[in-house]
């Protein structure tokens, strides 16, 4: 039986009806065409699929649609200003080469962002811990984790940047 569900998703509020089975990161990618957040084991395993609900990172494949209704969630293409500027941690994953093929990258770029937010100056081994929930399969995670110390450092003097809205 279809629900309809209102989420605000990186600063716009949208209505969809969706079966109730629907997890949010097919809410995300098929009904709204935001395909950053990625699907990579459906197991809960990998962390592509890391999203922030209400500013907690999420694997939004453990979360049904229904369940985010009424919740803010903001995904890898609304940390990047409206004008395009990218987030530190985004820009410290580039200037860092925190990535190989990419295909990790986002869901470790909204953890790392969680928890930056909450260990405002991680050490190497709180980073290893904090993304311990997210696999790269390319990598030895050195830079990963060097973007990580880098973005920490420039979120600490970065003004917040605005949620662009899709």
């Amino acid at each position: 039986m279809p629900s309809t569900v209102t989420i605000t998703v990186n600063g716009k509020t949208v209505s969809r009806e969706v079966e109730e089975r629907t997890l949010l990161v097919s809410f995300l990618r098929d009904h709204l065409g935001l395909t950053g957040t990625h699907i990579g084991c459906d197991t809960s395993q990998c962390g592509a699929c890391v999203v922030h609900l209400d500013g907690r990172s999420v694997k939004s494949c453990t979360i049904l649609a229904v369940q985010a209704d009424g919740a803010s969630i903001t995904t890898i293409e609304g940390l990047a200003a409206a004008d395009g500027t990218l987030h530190p941690m985004q820009a410290a994953f580039r200037e860092h080469h925190g990535l190989q093929c990419g295909f990790c990258t986002p869901g470790m770029v909204m953890s790392a962002v969680d928890l930056v937010a909450n260990t405002p100056n991680p050490t190497e081994q709180d980073i290893r811990d904090g993304l311990e929930g997210n696999i790269c399969r390319c990598t030895g995670y050195h830079n990963i984790v060097k973007a990580v110390q880098a973005g920490a450092e420039a979120m600490k003097t970065a003004a917040p940047a605005p949620v662009a809205a899709e």
